[in-house]
């Protein structure tokens, strides 16, 4: 291109020829450098409306009004206004804003809305979208190792069980229908979703590149719309259990197969109960510890050598002090409804029953941190050297160690260590542990030094740690209290206000964190799988519902 012809080409200021004027006169449809701005508007005889280059053709015409440029908005109506339309009284109860103004109010939500919509909202679709195809795949694997055990019973059972066996794989494929089903479901409504989002996104970067007030005014977020995701089903996986085999009675001996059930976490957990207890702010722990006594009735422990039983409405049934007058480390409740508590300082595990304490295990050389009973009533007790230098989870049944767990199969520790100042009370804050055994007798441990959770088999090989969820960009993950539920989920409070939940394999499925809750501690679930938290800044115990 001619240079000359490029320089003549270049807009100017229509007063003094300024090159790339930055103002426009959108009554007069002339550009305007800043210093004829002034006298521009000095030219009294008819009326002037200035905006940035950028904003030239803003303006519309009054469809009222047809020689009048509108310069107000109505926010009521969501119709633009020129003066005459604002004086004519017919707007006088109606909200309206500078047109400028509504322009730019408009563009900003649209940016965030539009930030949000790719950097949050439509990634997490994408991300269940991926997890659909695993879940039915794992529906497959799964129900392959029904099959499969039953075929194996079925050949001892010889030609006689047959019908029996086939009638069993048939109701594994009508819950293996159900549960596609749901999956099906759930994959329609997360795509007709994404859908949805990819023509607003489209949308809006197409109104972000007009200056049509029209079209902008007539932009309404759906945003919120969005944010929660579609309600995620949890699934009861049916188990088959096979028995001796009786001639006699074999429809009877030859097993049963538990239903398929699916549930679904809720979006927004709620509160169904609020317990404040009689803890009061101490040096090092507070409330720290809950166990299910009932549906009805839970124990608590915390701050002093005071152990306590409260209704669900508050009340307090029952109050006991600790042998030693130490404070508990932890608590659990047996499958006979008996308490055992960890006493860390007198390296020992108390059994109360009724009004009576028992010393059940006095250690050597190691102090207990938390405890759990497990389904066949052994207790599981994580400890520590007197050190620190060395951690394990031991398996007693009754006073009896049957069981110890320390080194993976590598020979490195499961869990962590390090040598403390006993009397330095921020560095044992941090070296917190508890456990729980899950619905698969998996032990599964909070580890709050390490920043993990640590799950091993009944047998004590590692399956996996959990560290958090892979796209969690916020404070370390610190986890506190743990528990489980029917569905083999693991739950486990962070010291950074939440609660995660993760499957039985340790993948995320979301958190809990939006209900209310502050400073979560100690966990455990009833039998309906409510969950119930200890709050440990706040000396609440709070009932949760986070599924259906």
């Amino acid at each position: 291109m001619d240079p000359m012809y490029s320089l003549q080409d270049v807009i100017r200021c229509d007063l003094c020829e300024t090159p790339i004027p930055p103002k426009h006169c959108e009554l007069c449809h002339i550009h305007l450098c800043e210093a004829c701005v002034e006298k521009h508007l000095s030219d009294k005889s008819k009326e002037h409306y200035i905006v940035s280059f950028e904003l030239r053709g803003i303006t519309s015409k009054c469809t009222k009004h047809s020689t009048e440029v509108c310069k107000e908005f109505c926010t009521t109506c969501n119709i633009p206004l020129c003066l005459l339309c604002v004086d004519s009284g017919e707007h006088d109860h109606h909200k309206t804003e500078d047109i400028l103004k509504m322009y730019f109010s408009k563009k900003i939500l649209m940016q965030i809305d539009l930030q949000d919509l790719e950097k949050s909202i439509f990634p997490r679709y994408q991300e269940t979208a991926t997890n659909i195809p695993v879940q039915r795949a794992d529906v497959n694997k799964r129900s392959q190792k029904l099959t499969t055990a039953l075929d194996k019973q079925g050949e001892a059972l010889h030609t006689e069980i047959d019908i029996i066996i086939q009638g069993m794989k048939s109701e594994i494929d009508d819950m293996d229908a159900q549960h596609i089903a749901a999956i099906d479901r759930q994959e329609d409504a997360i795509n007709h979703t994404i859908t949805d989002i990819t023509q607003i996104i489209l949308e809006l970067k197409r109104l972000l590149d007009t200056n049509d007030v029209c079209l902008l005014s007539e932009y309404t977020s759906r945003t919120e719309e969005f944010r929660g995701l579609p309600a995620q089903f949890q699934v009861t996986l049916p188990t088959f259990t096979p028995l001796e085999i009786n001639r006699e009675q074999i429809h009877q001996q030859i097993g049963s197969l538990s239903k398929l059930a699916i549930s679904y976490l809720l979006d927004e957990p709620r509160i169904l109960a609020d317990i404040q207890t009689g803890y009061r702010r101490g040096l090092l722990f507070n409330l720290d510890s809950v166990s299910c006594l009932s549906d009805s009735e839970l124990w608590t422990c915390g701050v002093n050598s005071i152990l306590r039983l409260y209704n669900l409405q508050g009340k307090l049934r029952k109050s006991v002090q600790t042998k030693s007058r130490n404070v508990p480390r932890d608590i659990a409740v047996t499958r006979s409804g008996d308490l055992v508590y960890a006493d860390y300082i007198d390296r020992s595990i108390n059994l109360v029953s009724g009004t009576q304490i028992q010393r059940l295990i006095r250690l050597r050389g190691w102090r207990p941190h938390g405890l759990c009973s497990t389904a066949s009533g052994d207790l599981l007790v994580i400890m520590t050297s007197d050190d620190e230098r060395q951690t394990q989870v031991v398996r007693y049944s009754g006073s009896t160690e049957t069981q110890g767990i320390q080194w993976d199969d590598q020979d490195r520790p499961l869990y962590s260590s390090r040598a403390l100042n006993l009397g330095d009370a921020v560095l044992l804050l941090f070296f917190y542990k508890r456990l729980c055994e899950s619905k698969t007798f998996d032990i599964c441990v909070a580890d709050h030094y390490a920043c993990a959770v640590v799950v091993v088999s009944a047998a004590g090989k590692l399956r996996f740690r959990y560290t958090g969820p892979p796209s969690t960009t916020r404070d370390p993950f610190r986890p506190c209290g743990i528990t489980t539920d029917s569905h083999g989920n693991i739950l486990t409070s962070d010291y950074n206000h939440r609660i995660h939940i993760i499957d039985q394999d340790g993948h995320f499925l979301r958190y809990i964190h939006n209900c209310g809750l502050q400073d979560p501690w100690g966990l455990c679930v009833d039998s309906s799988d409510n969950l119930f938290v200890a709050e440990w800044l706040k000396f609440k115990v709070k009932k949760v519902q986070y599924c259906k």
